[in-house]
């Protein structure tokens, strides 16, 4: 099972608001996720990204890989 780390869009239309999940990278976008770990809120001023550092740490430790988004969010914020 290939296990991704990425976003999952919510909001509505023209407002995108996104949580951080931990899923199986068969699986939609949108769909079935393993666990969330966190927020991304790129339309407020200054942009929003909350994340429980200690479970991406666990999750990338036992072989999940960030998406290229995702993995930028977790170095500006000193994760990864």
């Amino acid at each position: 099972m290939a296990v991704k780390i990425r976003l999952r869009r919510m909001g509505a239309k023209k407002a995108p608001f996104y949580r951080v999940v931990v899923a199986d990278s068969r699986f939609p976008r949108d769909g079935r996720f393993i666990e969330e770990i966190g927020t991304y809120d790129p339309t407020k001023e200054p942009v929003v990204f909350t994340i429980d550092a200690e479970k991406a740490k666990k999750w990338i430790a036992t072989g999940a890989q960030p998406t290229d988004t995702v993995k930028v969010l977790l170095k500006k914020n000193n994760i990864i």
